[in-house]
């Protein structure tokens, strides 16, 4: 007999492991619109599976909490039951020995205070106020709401015009968003229970790249109906799309020398190709909608004049202006904002940074933009600041990645504190305090807080801010539009208060965000301006979707688009992406499940034919 032995998995332990990964895709895979109450019940449930049954309040406790949520979603609870639910879950946390029990106790607690009205509507009507209303999950995590599935099998089929078609449907902006979506489509893919979500940004990119020149569908006959759009860009531009399609007449007043809004100031064109984005616009102008350019609201003309002069009006200005630190120095020379180094560039105003050490203070996708467009200037050195971890940053993983392959240095855990400057003023130095991560906020991101480490000092020829962005609301704010915590208040359909014939959308109203939500914001606007001007205009599309294949579709890894080579790609404003293949965007269409034919979505709310 052997005083130790060497630890091996057992079959029954590998097994267990494999289902582990397996409940993980399927979590990853949860579709929006499914019953609160149950998905807590199956939480709880693999939470009292794990408990080490040493302690009474997770071993007993969670059992019985379980068995409360059982008769809430059987309908023999009564309104006493939420207060047993409470009082248990409350004692478990407070009693439990460890985290197994307390976490798995607060994961109730939580229900009960975020969707406390699911639980009353179980209990006083026997049903569930979640109704699969999207089944698709792409297609319901997508703002715009673009028939995903649909698209991605004419791709399959080689069909790339009518895939385009499809897409401007619900998004007039297909080309911007095959290069710079975030694709939170993909977050929900069901194809995640089996291997990896589909890439369904590199198929639209397939399909834009592919389809040649797709002439826009015939606009409604005139409605003699006029209405003002303030803001050229995603927002401003798809409302005047679809209110141009519905036959009235569109007028867009925008104060940038160029329209295009955050995807041509915000953007750079290593991501997104300025020819295309022209392209794009003028494929969008072509319905005959007018255009002014270099037009301040506030100062070249007046809010009341538009509400005066048009039917209505549609507020979608974005979120131009630079936000500060507040550290000393800020307003040293050679400090710039984000904002001021991107419209320069979308301007093809290039700064010359050759030979420049560049800071960047922040940890977003902007501060990645000017990391990366810095390199691309000639700086020598690129360091970008952020005060959390990298794992912490906003920014997406692969724009990260992406700079650091490039050259930068991404320096985390370090907070500024100053700006040093010379006897000129001209900024030397970024001073940072190293940061040590501690307890998780209300978001559940880890807060940085001071470490007993001396302050480093940064060179720096130029410091660039990339915190983000605020909204500029003079101008609006005198002419009676309601404003909160810096932006414009509207409501659901994007009618701003009590103003009868003004809608907003978009950055101004959401605050910064990304370029489909923007798109998403415009679409609603336009479809409830044209019922405000007593229409009913339906926006719809004659294109037949390839009917599903029986077929398996056995596990199979993901294609993704590559990149140019950092060594290359660094050197040029040139696109850095290289699209799909025809044979690998064929293969992965192929891996679709096709979630709007097969399961649920054949029968509610599979396929959204018009709007």
């Amino acid at each position: 007999m052997s005083r130790l032995d060497i630890k091996s998995p057992s079959r029954a332990e590998t097994v267990v492991e494999n289902l582990y990964r397996d409940v993980e895709r399927r979590i990853a895979a949860s579709p929006p619109g499914l019953c609160p109450v149950d998905m807590a019940l199956s939480f709880l449930r693999l939470c009292h599976a794990q408990s080490c049954g040493k302690c009474v309040p997770c071993r007993i406790g969670l059992g019985q909490l379980a068995m409360l949520l059982e008769q809430v979603l059987s309908g023999t609870a009564t309104m006493n039951t939420l207060v047993t639910i409470e009082k248990t879950a409350r004692s478990i946390v407070n009693t439990a020995d460890c985290a197994i029990g307390r976490d798995a106790a607060r994961l109730v607690l939580d229900g009960l205070e975020g969707f406390r009205d699911d639980y009353e509507e179980h209990i006083l009507h026997q049903r569930c106020l979640a109704g699969l209303k999207y089944p698709v999950p792409c297609v319901a995590l997508c703002p715009a709401g673009v028939d995903i599935p649909g698209y991605m099998a004419l791709v399959g089929e080689d069909r790339c015009a009518d895939a385009v078609r499809l897409i401007r449907k619900d998004n007039p902006f297909p080309t911007a968003c095959a290069y710079i979506c975030e694709h939170p489509c993909e977050a929900r893919c069901r194809r995640n229970m089996i291997d990896d979500a589909i890439n369904i940004r590199g198929l639209k990119r397939y399909a834009v790249d592919h389809a040649g020149d797709v002439p826009q569908p015939e606009c409604a006959p005139a409605t003699g109906k006029t209405v003002a759009i303030v803001g050229g860009g995603p927002s401003g531009l798809s409302c005047a799309y679809y209110l141009a399609l519905m036959g009235h007449k569109v007028t867009v007043f925008e104060e940038a020398k160029q329209l295009g809004g955050m995807l041509r100031y915000g953007i750079p064109s290593y991501r997104f190709p300025r020819h295309l984005l022209d392209a794009e616009i003028a494929s969008i102008l072509s319905l005959g909608i007018e255009v002014h350019t270099g037009v301040t609201v506030g100062k070249d003309l007046w809010l009341e004049e538009l509400q005066k002069q048009y039917d209505c009006l549609y507020i979608a200005i974005g979120a131009h202006q630079d936000k500060k630190t507040g550290i000393p120095g800020e307003d040293s020379k050679n400090v710039m904002s984000a904002v001021e180094m991107l419209k320069a560039i979308g301007d093809d105003v290039m700064p010359d940074f050759t030979g420049k050490k560049v800071v960047v203070i922040g940890g977003g996708n902007v501060a990645m933009d000017v990391t990366r467009s810095s390199i691309r200037l000639g700086a020598e050195t690129v360091t970008c600041v952020y005060r959390r971890r990298i794992a912490d940053m906003t920014a997406l993983p692969d724009e990260v990645t992406g700079a650091m392959a490039e050259g930068a240095e991404i320096m985390s855990l370090a907070a500024p504190v100053r700006i040093e400057a010379d006897e000129n003023g001209v900024a030397k130095a970024l001073w940072v305090q190293p940061q040590l991560i501690g307890e998780a906020d209300k978001a559940g991101r880890p807060r940085p807080h001071d470490a007993a480490l001396e302050q480093v000092r940064l060179e720096a020829d130029i410091i660039v801010v990339a915190i983000g962005q605020g909204i500029e609301i003079s101008g609006f704010d005198a002419a009676g539009v309601p404003i909160k915590r810096g932006a414009f208040v509207a409501g659901l359909s994007g009618q701003v208060g009590d103003m009868d014939n003004v809608f907003a959308g978009g950055d101004c109203v959401t605050g910064p965000a990304t370029a489909i939500r923007a798109i998403a914001a415009g679409k609603v606007a336009a479809a409830n301006i044209d019922e405000h001007l007593g229409y009913h205009h339906e926006i719809t599309v004659d294109v037949n979707i390839p009917t599903p294949r029986l077929n398996n579709r056995p596990p199979h890894g993901r294609i993704n688009t590559t990149e140019r080579e950092a060594r290359l790609r660094k050197c040029d404003f040139e696109d850095i992406e290289c699209g799909l293949t025809h044979e690998g965007a064929v293969t992965e269409a192929s891996r679709c499940l096709r979630c709007d034919h097969f399961g649920y979505g054949v029968f509610k709310g599979g396929r959204v034919d018009k709007w």
